[in-house]
């Protein structure tokens, strides 16, 4: 399967992608946990469907030390036990910001305060900047098809 279009390969592409990578070091750089970063990266690629995010932060995640327990689990977070009450309002944050369109009135304030009791100011800014990055990284890849199952640890610095 080859992708509709050379990402890497094109100029127009390889910009954008280059100023949308360079965004996420405020996130990388803020107090969110990078677990938590991982799995929200993570379930939000579910839902969209996106395999190589999903390709990629799961090996990210398992390279930082991330169990395949928790990995395998993901999807069916609300029944899994293996999550910290933290980790679980950033996942529905993610799915609620993820599912925009599905959800009559966005993300609830419910889900909005339950993240907010886990997470400061700041923290919270960096889960709404992940939780749109990570929906765009995954609109360009699934409209070129992107493969996914080749990603290499590290492949992008």
């Amino acid at each position: 399967m080859n992708a509709r279009l050379n990402l890497f390969g094109n100029a127009v592409a390889g910009k954008f992608l280059k100023h949308i990578v360079a965004s996420g070091k405020a996130i990388t750089d803020s107090g969110l946990p990078a677990a938590t970063q991982e799995l929200v990266k993570i379930r939000a690629s579910q839902i969209n469907g996106c395999g190589f995010c999903t390709d990629m932060h799961t090996k990210e995640a398992t390279h930082a030390g991330e169990t395949s327990v928790r990995l395998n689990l993901i999807a069916t977070w609300r029944e899994a036990t293996v999550f910290t009450e933290a980790e679980r309002a950033a996942l529905e944050l993610a799915e609620q910001g993820t599912r925009i369109a599905d959800a009559a009135g966005g993300v609830s304030d419910e889900v909005w305060a339950n993240a907010a009791k886990h997470y400061d100011e700041d923290q919270m800014a960096a889960l709404v900047s992940l939780i749109a990055l990570i929906n765009a990284f995954n609109r360009v890849n699934v409209l070129v098809q992107q493969p996914a199952g080749g990603y290499e640890v590290g492949q992008f610095g």
